[in-house]
């Protein structure tokens, strides 16, 4: 079985392509990030998580 993903068209093969296969996010690894991207990454993932965490739990004493 071929894994490898046909794509739509010519237009949408020429495009991945030139941009290294942007389109098929499966390929994507996050560790090969440079250490200061993933951190910032990290950091912002956490606060959001925390904030809406918060909200709720603050919504939730509000009433």
């Amino acid at each position: 079985m071929n894994d490898e993903k046909k794509p739509f068209n010519d237009v949408i093969d020429h495009y991945n392509k030139i941009e290294g296969n942007a389109a098929n996010l499966a390929n994507t690894d996050l560790k090969k990030l440079p250490k200061p991207i993933r951190y910032i990454g990290y950091f912002m993932i956490g606060f959001f998580s925390i904030s809406i965490i918060l909200m709720i739990i603050l919504k939730i004493f509000m009433d």
